[in-house]
């Protein structure tokens, strides 16, 4: 179809440029070719003008910003964060096999909703992947008391490197050792100013639309639906009217925290170069009885009321890292969320289980130091036992290992 055909479509410039408010906005003259930049779209006419140039496609930023014209190359990190109102959390996902893309694109939806974000939007990227997005409305104003509008690209980068690590395991163990090189985020396209190609928008190469889908319907995507002549305009994509505000905390704080610790294995590993890593715990071979538990553990399941989401994934994972079996993690789980005056959905707490079903690498639970978490729920214990242990699986170790009964040796009777 012709370019200009396509974009005279009313509903294709209207989707355009609402996608286009607020945002940096750069328009390709053929593959590779881009105008100038900055600059925007405010108008359905202004989108005639730049195809009657000769414009094939139209990109857009990222960031939001309080005026977008006012961008300038070599701006420094101070000046763009005062500029910039708020950023889209974007996973590119461009495998050179299109039905690659689908899967990863299928299990990096699935990690999102492990974490209760319920409003996510993904759209066909026009070629051979997809591009999955979180709305900045989702994510809370502050991660670890930083605002979080000042957390890019940093932000975006730390959730898809936890994100492509949630995931690695379960698709190796599904797909085989050869789909481990296909499972690559490109972190780099996640930095100041860079652009995705805008909804609807054609791709030169293949003459597709980038269209939006629905999250559940990835893996049975049909590319016939992205020929020009046969777009529909049924959703918006980034649409905040339905985007709760912070519904995505529990994401970004565990992300964050992950990174946290990841940075302190290796600096350990570091210092110790002569030997070989060593393991965080050690493995049981019998599970620790809750009678050794540490004072937050106990407390969390007498009952909770605030954080019941966070505290569930600090059980679990406290469960798995002390020898118990899934089976007897889920009876566990389910008795403490029957428990609650306000009990978590049962779909949402089965979501989590079932994820560490298929997720069977053990992960200690955040350290006391993570005030999002423990303190912040008021159960953070005293301070002569965070003095002394950083997790709440170390105090539950030491505890089983000093407390247990010693079983008792046999004496043989002499002759």
């Amino acid at each position: 179809m012709d370019p200009i055909a396509y974009y005279s479509r009313e509903d294709i410039k209207k989707q355009i440029v609402l996608s286009s408010q607020n945002r940096e906005v750069s328009a390709m003259y053929g593959i590779g070719k881009f105008g100038k930049r900055p600059d925007i779209i405010q108008f359905e006419n202004d989108i005639t003008e730049m195809v009657k140039r000769g414009a094939t496609s139209f990109h857009i930023s990222e960031e939001h910003w309080r005026d977008p014209l006012s961008l300038k190359p070599g701006m420094t990190k101070r000046d763009l964060d005062n500029l910039r109102t708020g950023w889209d959390f974007i996973l590119d996902i461009d495998s050179p096999d299109l039905e690659d893309s689908k899967i990863i694109s299928h299990y990096l939806v699935e990690a999102i909703k492990f974490h209760d974000v319920k409003n996510i939007f993904v759209k066909f990227s026009g070629n051979k992947g997809f591009h999955i997005a979180i709305p900045f409305k989702a994510f809370p104003s502050k991660v670890n008391e930083i605002e979080t509008i000042n957390l890019f690209p940093e932000g975006p980068k730390v959730i898809s490197e936890y994100l492509e690590h949630m995931i690695s395991a379960p698709l190796i163990e599904k797909y085989g050792d050869s789909f481990k090189e296909k499972i690559k985020i490109d972190t780099v396209l996640i930095s100041n100013r860079h652009m995705f190609r805008a909804p609807f928008s054609l791709h030169e190469k293949s003459g597709l639309a980038s269209i939006p889908i629905n999250p559940e319907e990835i893996l049975t995507f049909n590319k016939e639906t992205a020929k020009p002549e046969n777009v529909k305009v049924n959703m918006s994509y980034l649409n905040n009217s339905k985007v709760e505000q912070g519904e995505a905390t529990s994401l970004i704080t565990q992300a964050f925290d992950w990174h946290t610790r990841n940075i302190q294995r290796k600096q350990a590993y570091e210092e110790l170069p002569t030997q070989k890593p060593t393991k965080e715990y050690d493995e049981l071979t019998e599970a620790i009885p809750e009678e050794y538990f540490p004072p937050d553990i106990k407390k969390g399941l007498a009952g909770i009321e605030d954080g019941r989401k966070r505290f569930l994934f600090i059980l679990i994972n406290f469960l798995k890292c002390t020898g118990w079996g899934i089976k007897e993690i889920e009876q566990r789980v389910k008795d403490w969320n029957n428990s609650l005056a306000q009990p978590l959905k049962e779909g949402y707490v089965i979501s989590q289980l079932n994820w560490h079903k298929v997720n069977k690498k053990k992960v200690l639970p955040p350290n006391y130091e993570n005030k999002a978490y423990y303190a912040d729920m008021g159960l953070l214990p005293e301070e002569n036992i965070t003095r002394k242990f950083k997790n709440p699986v170390n105090y539950a170790m030491m505890m089983f290992k000093v407390r247990k009964p010693k079983k008792k040796k046999k004496v043989s009777k002499p002759l």
